[in-house]
């Protein structure tokens, strides 16, 4: 288990790659990322993707050996970062405390119905690889940017190079790290926002001011930037004003609260719609290469039963095809198990069978249609930014349909049973989809470091398994202590669960018959011109516009989409200037490197400030003032003039001699 054996060439090579002190190091740090994690998504409902941290924290251990590789670095990130991407569960789970079925956590149901939704998610990856990975040009923004850091890390590549690479990262990730303290401290902000009258009705500009967006932007490309920008547009430049003029502002509400919370119960929706439709026809395009993908996969797997298993290229080392399907459909049993424990109660007990069964293959289905498009999502704009509860929207609204067209009439007490029902269910398709979204940009790395792939996903169920473990206690711990809102005996203290309540609410919307279809048939619509418009324009070989990317620009707020199509110029912009230096490729890179610190220095931050919030259970444990009036203007200054330097002096280094 310490030596693995890969083929780079025609040669062969022996490489540390799954080691046990390796796995070691990622179950500890697994602990304390994803007890991290789960405290940010419960109380802001965002978490932070565990790569880039997990990479740094392996390599400043493992340098400490000198028998370490760059691979075993990929093995201990993989894991870590597994176990880091499936606390996203805490956007369903606590669903169930929320509606009043359960009072806490019970502890190994929690970690069978995690661990079983992120082990099909691995599963499902597997062949997804082929067609996602290593078969499109999907940029994959955080796994390129894991690499590099893998890379210069650990030393790959000319000394030059990797001394100005180094320099690059180190020095825009404490510029990116230096500005996220300083809008913790009040002394700057970390967002602009400001709501404002149009026409009959209001809306709103607002934008992170997050140098890990620029980041993103810069190695997702113009397309995509474009594309979400679209989104933004229909959303605050159409949506929000139409549906602020025809519900009018409630006296005593403030312009921003009235803005935004038309902006989560009714455009979001619209958004929810669109990527649904969005994500059918991605998933009819690549449909063609998952298909090639499988085909591959038995290939390979015809080829090792021959004996020819060290004949077959490194990118063709996956999981063998037959346990991976073998592995789907033996989970079916325990998922099947889980399902029958809750339909001990009517209605469902009047007719478990056939409901148990429908779920199941709800379940398999929608599984596979949601790894694909997640994956895709993931490769699109990153882990971190894929709006995985837009999917998760979309799983429950599928099982709770399933389930009201099962049980048409039932009383509030029976509602309750199926709205825990669905919850469930949704709470195995979300952890394929939040381990499908993760997956795949790991593999990205992975395949960027030429490590070997059946090792790594070895490493991701690993990483699932020891996510689930962590995950419960610290979900019950966190409830037992502060609790959720809209659960029985909730204050205002409690944690906000923004997305658990908006996801119970719409199984309890559906199930008790009060959901507004007419917005998510808006979005549908929405999505299917996008659909159009982006087909015309890849017949008339004028570019694109992806549809997913205008879905998400559409659902996520302005704050976390506006600076992405900006960083996507200055990305295009570089990336021209580059081409016209002596050393293009050096120079391209050197804003890859640029557009990595940026992601590295706000992730690493990110969690430490979790982790912050987490011991001192304060919002704000940073802040040196209760306000600076002057924060607003001297932010964007700040925040402007630090990536207008960091692109000039990355130029200037880009375009510097390299010394033979």
């Amino acid at each position: 288990m310490g030596v693995a054996t890969t083929t780079q060439g025609a040669g062969v090579s022996a490489i540390k790659e799954l080691t046990l002190r390796g796995i070691i190091l990622g179950a500890l740090i697994t602990v304390i990322l994803t007890a991290a994690n789960v405290y940010a998504g419960l109380k802001i409902g965002l978490t932070v993707a565990t790569s880039i941290p997990a990479a740094v924290i392996s390599m400043a251990v493992l340098k400490f050996f000198k028998d370490s590789t760059i691979q075993e670095n990929n093995i201990v990130q993989t894991i870590a970062s597994a176990a880091g991407t499936l606390s996203a569960i805490v956007f369903v789970l606590p669903g169930l405390v929320m509606v009043g079925w359960w009072t806490g956590f019970p502890y190994w149901l929690s970690v069978a119905v995690i661990a079983i939704g992120g082990i099909l998610g691995v599963m499902y990856s597997v062949p997804l690889r082929r067609a996602l990975v290593t078969g499109t040009d999907l940029p994959y923004p955080e796994g390129v940017a894991a690499a590099e850091v893998l890379k210069v890390g650990t030393g790959v590549g000319g000394v030059e190079e990797n001394r100005r690479g180094l320099k690059m990262i180190v020095w825009s990730s404490v510029v990116a790290a230096v500005f996220a303290t300083l809008a913790q401290t009040r002394l700057l902000v970390g967002e602009v926002a400001k709501a404002f009258k149009l026409g009959s009705g209001a809306t709103a500009a607002s934008s992170s001011l997050s140098m890990l967006l620029i980041g993103v932007g810069h190695l997702v490309g113009l397309a995509v930037g474009i594309a979400m920008f679209v989104g933004l547009l229909i959303s605050w430049v159409f949506l929000v004003p139409h549906y602020t003029s025809i519900a009018p502002q409630a006296p005593g509400v403030e312009l921003d609260a009235f803005v935004n919370g038309v902006f989560r119960n009714q455009v979001r929706f619209i958004g929810a719609g669109a990527i649904g439709v969005a994500s059918i026809w991605t998933l009819l395009r690549i449909m063609g290469p998952i298909i090639a993908g499988i085909r591959g996969a038995m290939a390979a797997s015809r080829a090792r039963k021959a004996g020819q298993g060290d004949s077959l290229p490194l990118t063709e080392r996956d999981l063998p095809i037959g346990i991976v399907g073998g592995s789907i459909l033996l989970l079916m049993i325990p998922i099947g198990a889980l399902l029958y424990a809750f339909a001990s109660t009517d209605p469902i007990a009047s007719n478990p069978t056939a409901t148990i069964v429908i779920s199941i293959l709800y379940i398999l289905i929608a599984g596979i249609v949601i790894a694909a498009i997640t994956g895709y999502m993931a490769g699109l704009i990153g882990a971190s930014n894929s709006p995985v509860s837009g999917v998760g929207i979309l799983s429950v609204l599928g099982i709770a349909l399933i389930l009201a067209a099962l049980f048409p009439k039932v009383d509030p007490q029976a509602t309750k049973a199926l709205v825990a029902f669905a919850l469930l269910v949704t709470a195995f398709i979300f952890g394929v989809a939040t381990i499908a979204n993760n997956n795949l940009q790991d593999l990205k790395t992975g395949q960027l470091v030429e490590a070997t792939p059946w090792r790594q996903q070895i490493a991701l169920v690993l990483g699932v398994i020891f996510g689930a473990v962590v995950i419960p206690p610290v979900l019950d711990l966190l409830n037992s202590t502060l609790g959720f809102q809209g659960a029985p005996g909730a204050d205002a203290n409690s944690l906000a669960a923004p997305q658990a309540a908006l996801i119970s609410a719409i199984a309890q919307g559906i199930l008790g018959g009060d959901l507004d279809w007419k917005l998510i048939g808006w979005g549908a619509a929405i999505g299917a011109v996008v659909v159009m418009v982006d087909e015309a324009l890849r017949y008339t070989k004028r570019g694109s516009l992806p549809p997913l990317a205008v879905g998400m620009g559409i659902y996520l707020p302005m704050a976390l989409t506006l600076l992405i199509p900006a960083g996507a110029l200055l990305g295009r912009f570089y990336d021209n200037w580059a081409k016209r230096t002596s050393n293009p490729e050096f120079a391209e890179r050197m804003g890859v490197l640029l557009a990595t610190g940026l992601i590295v220095g706000e992730s690493l931050f990110g969690v430490a400030f979790a982790m912050l919030v987490g011991a001192t259970r304060q919002d704000t444990p940073l802040a040196l003032v209760a306000e600076n009036p002057w924060a607003v203007p001297l932010s964007i200054v700040v925040f402007a003039g630090a990536i207008v330097g960091l692109y000039a002096w990355t130029k200037r280094e880009a375009s510097a001699p390299i010394e033979a």
